[in-house]
């Protein structure tokens, strides 16, 4: 089997490229899908979050698979109504797995939900819209995660879901930039943009969902399939084959035995076949038209109205600065010689 590369955070902390996701999940599924992961199909990469609701079961599977703790990487995340108790909220999250550290611990969304409303994880007002705790700032979400990484509890910290807006939210009073940024990355949704800035901070980008959704269309996309065709290959193999030859992260989830091995096995036979070509026709897809997204959480439109706004200000701001230079040249003008 051909070695899945390893990728070296801002830390100095070692992450393999390839890892098995856990989202959605079921608790009886999930226990036998990752002691198989690690047994059987050689993942030494597990992602989880405390949001899933089924950590507890991730930890069973990484014991019985008799594979030694020291050997795994465990990523988990902190959830949104957690953002003023991130220590505690680890706590559980460590308890749930029966380890004394996680490997990588992410903020799950930049959007802080009232800890104190009517559900622990999905608080809604009157209305029926998410409770958001609109005054809890995510610089000090990020303060707390930088505490417990100094405390030893977490080898590397890092966000979820962040925007570049976002990012600067917590980037200029941030003592340790996040190490990465684990986001929706797949062909319809490449998001060149944001992966140019986190390049340029020095974030790695990571890509869930790679494949898409359930029935997702990009593994019947025509240039995916031409391109799979062409070197033997499963669309899959090139969907996630792709993602690892652009230096990401990957964490494609499947509860099936002979899925898992595939989805390591595969892309890696992908990664070593896929040419420049291939890469730069996979990277247009988007913008020929076929960009879409297919998680869309209830405070998505929350999170954009704020981009939105702000950026709304910035250019009547450089307005106000372009009309007041425009009046000072007139006026210098308009003075007698």
């Amino acid at each position: 089997m051909t070695a899945v590369p390893i990728i070296k955070l801002s830390n100095g902390s070692h992450v393999p490229a390839l890892g098995l996701g856990t989202w959605q999940s079921k608790p009886e599924e999930v226990r036998a899908a990752v002691s198989y992961a690690l047994r059987d199909a050689g993942y030494r990469h597990i992602d989880c979050a405390w949001g899933y609701g089924n950590e507890r079961d991730v930890g069973e599977g990484i014991r019985d698979s008799g594979v030694p703790r020291s050997e795994i990487f465990i990523t988990s995340k902190l959830w949104s109504t957690w953002h003023s108790r991130v220590e505690e909220c680890l706590d559980q999250t460590l308890a749930n797995l029966g380890t004394d550290y996680v490997d990588l611990y992410l903020v799950h969304w930049p959007v802080s939900l009232n800890p104190n409303g009517n559900h622990p994880n999905f608080p809604t007002l009157p209305d029926g819209t998410r409770d958001i705790d609109h005054s809890w700032k995510l610089s000090d979400t990020w303060k707390q995660m930088e505490v417990v990484f100094q405390k030893g509890k977490v080898k590397a910290i890092g966000v979820s879901n962040f925007s570049k807006a976002k990012l600067e939210e917590i980037l200029p009073t941030a003592e340790i930039v996040p190490a990465v940024n684990q986001l929706e990355l797949h062909v319809y949704n490449p998001q060149h943009e944001l992966i140019k800035y986190l390049k340029s901070k020095n974030i790695v980008p990571e890509a869930y969902s790679p494949l898409g959704s359930t029935n997702s269309p990009l593994l019947t996309d025509k240039t995916v399939l031409n391109i799979a065709q062409k070197y033997s290959l499963r669309a899959s193999d090139v969907l996630i084959g792709y993602l690892v030859s652009k230096g990401f992260i990957v964490i494609p989830k499947s509860v099936t035995p002979s899925r898992i091995a595939s989805n390591l096995n595969g892309s890696l036979t992908a990664v070593n076949k896929l040419e420049a070509a291939d890469i730069a026709e996979l990277d247009g897809l988007a913008a020929a038209g076929k960009q879409k997204r297919f998680i869309t959480p209830p405070w998505r439109k929350y999170i954009i109205s704020i981009s939105k706004r702000r950026l709304l200000t910035y250019f009547f701001l450089q307005l106000l600065t372009l009309v007041s230079t425009i009046g000072l040249i007139i006026s210098r003008c308009q003075r007698p010689s």
